[in-house]
């Protein structure tokens, strides 16, 4: 328990402050990667969608 409180009390090394902050990059990259990913795919959908509507509408147009 008191190694606990003294670890929390220490102030970290530069070399630990760093492994820190590339880990806290890393996940960042992961989710920006991520929602890009997630971005890419709504686009191709929305492209998917537009199509199938069009052609939908076209085929009323000409029911009509």
């Amino acid at each position: 328990m008191i190694s606990m409180v003294k670890r929390l009390l220490t102030i970290p090394s530069p070399l630990e402050m760093a492994a820190r902050e590339l880990m806290q990059a890393q996940r960042a990259k992961l989710e920006a990667e991520s929602a890009c990913e997630y971005a890419a795919n709504m686009v191709c959908y929305n492209d998917s969608r537009i199509k199938r509507l069009k052609q939908r509408v076209t085929e009323l147009k000409e029911q009509s």
